[in-house]
């Protein structure tokens, strides 16, 4: 097992990832930005180290991280979620290096990372693909032949994209021809990458990714499913395990399907493999994410399995400690990332000063968070400022919980998406658990919320009128 290990993130995902290391009894590294010196992941970690003051030209400083690490007395390096994570170059100069990439092989990184090839091996795979062009698009015209080809509506993807960006719906030879030169300049901003390839629209589907984890010793499963259909602009905002649109045959069979995708790449350690579900209920291989996923929480809380502690010990050489046939889940869980935005303005972040953070507790409820009272959220960053993990016996007990537990939660000084949250919970259409990736736009109502200080003020409001009207 490793004695040190360097975590080249920040926040909530870095301080996760310090958690799992301290119950293995491993020592970390944290690495800071000038703008992080007050943050929580830097207080948690054995010892921290100032990478630069470039807020975020700091955190992808590969060579620097290497050096840091070695200087450190590290023997290997968690990558977490974001930033270099799914960077085949930082995994490879972390090996050159003489340590241990906690994740996959730069090969997997790299031909995963890729969408258009994902889709080749999969289909050499076997894998149910959604039908798509098998290289990247030249120009916008070729686009327009394409999608003539496969009939509206088709998605232009970037094919080095991942997180929901660099996705575009067309409906028409114009939105094609307006979309292409905007995606590809998204992807090339977002992924130094502006290459693009197109899919056919499964139009309302659900989107279900499956976790699997791989060793070396050439042992494969998957922790079953999770349901992200609950999004906003390709961006998830609301996740569930297990699904409760697939029944338990076909979650048989798509998890053989994506341990098969696994394996057909000889990859190693977690991943993901993410499935589009249709309203035929046939299921197309989308994509497959080499690295930890926000959402993993919900399914450590149905499967009772610590799955960063799982990646560690993969890249440590151990073998996986259980079988497919070990693996159970009991009940329901949701995962809410509560974010630093404001719904009712386009989800626009609103970073800021916290100047009250009260969390919720009690059975079933977990918080991964990195903020707290007088914490001020820089702007520089993904707005997530914690994610909220409901765990309950049943789907009904479980909305129920949440909706407790949302009331609990309280964050002022900066706007949230927790009172969005609360209406959803709230909702009967959440409650019947029935929705799929255009839930945003078939719900807008969801939007009217009042916030919990509105409500205070009008309780204020209602109070004085009371109290002025007993004293006539």
């Amino acid at each position: 097992m490793f004695k040190r290990v360097l975590v080249a993130n920040r926040g909530e995902c870095a301080i996760r990832i310090i958690r799992s290391c301290i119950e293995l009894g491993i020592e970390t590294v944290a690495i800071y930005s000038e703008s992080d010196s007050h943050a929580l992941h830097v207080k948690k970690a054995d010892q921290a180290v100032l990478i630069g003051p470039d807020p975020v030209k700091s955190y992808l400083n590969i060579h620097r991280i290497v050096d840091i690490a070695i200087k450190t007395g590290c023997d290997a390096i968690h990558p977490g979620y974001g930033f270099l994570s799914e960077n085949a170059e930082f995994a490879r100069k972390v090996n050159e290096a003489g340590l241990t990439y906690i994740g996959p092989s730069p090969d997997a990184i790299h031909n995963m990372g890729s969408k258009t090839a994902a889709r080749t091996a999969m289909l050499a795979a076997g894998v149910p693909c959604i039908p798509g062009t098998e290289s990247s698009l030249k120009n916008a015209q070729e686009a327009i032949e394409v999608a003539q080809s496969m009939g509206y509506p088709v998605m232009l993807k970037a094919a080095a994209g991942g997180g929901g960006r660099g996705i575009r719906r067309c409906d028409s030879d114009a939105e094609v021809i307006e979309n292409f030169e905007l995606t590809t300049r998204e992807a090339t901003a977002a992924f130094g990458n502006g290459e693009l390839f197109m899919e056919k629209c499964i139009v309302g589907p659900r989107h279900i990714e499956f976790q699997i984890l791989a060793d070396a010793h050439g042992n494969c499963v998957h922790l079953f499913e999770r349901d992200c259909s609950i999004q906003r602009r390709n961006q998830k905002l609301i996740e569930i395990a297990p699904s409760n649109y697939i029944n338990d045959e076909q979650r048989a069979r798509m998890g053989a399907v994506a341990v098969q995708a696994a394996q057909a790449v000889g990859y190693v350690n977690a991943g993901t493999v993410e499935f589009l579900v249709d309203q035929n209920h046939d299921f197309f291989f989308m994509e497959m994410n080499t690295r930890l996923q926000v959402e993993h929480t919900i399914t450590e809380a149905i499967t009772g399995i610590d799955i960063v502690a799982q990646q560690i010990n993969i890249a440590a050489g151990a073998h996986l400690p259980f079988t497919q046939d070990d693996i159970s889940f009991k009940g329901h869980a949701i995962e809410f990332r509560v974010n630093a935005e404001n719904p009712k303005n386009g989800f626009f972040p609103d970073p800021g000063k916290i100047t009250r953070y009260v969390s919720p507790g009690g059975p079933g409820v977990r918080v991964d968070g990195c903020v707290y009272a007088g914490y001020e959220i820089p702007p520089h960053y993904d707005s997530m400022c914690a994610k909220l993990t409901i765990w309950g016996p049943d789907w009904k007990h479980t909305v129920m919980r949440a909706q407790r537990a949302l009331r609990e939660y309280d964050i002022r000084g900066v706007k949230t998406t927790l009172p969005f949250y609360r209406q959803i919970a709230d909702s009967d259409v959440f409650m019947r658990g029935q929705f799929d990736t255009g839930f945003m736009e078939q719900y807008p109502e969801l939007l009217d919320y009042k916030t919990r200080e509105a409500r205070e003020d009008i309780a204020a409001a209602v109070a004085v009128a009371i109290a002025a009207h007993a004293g006539l």
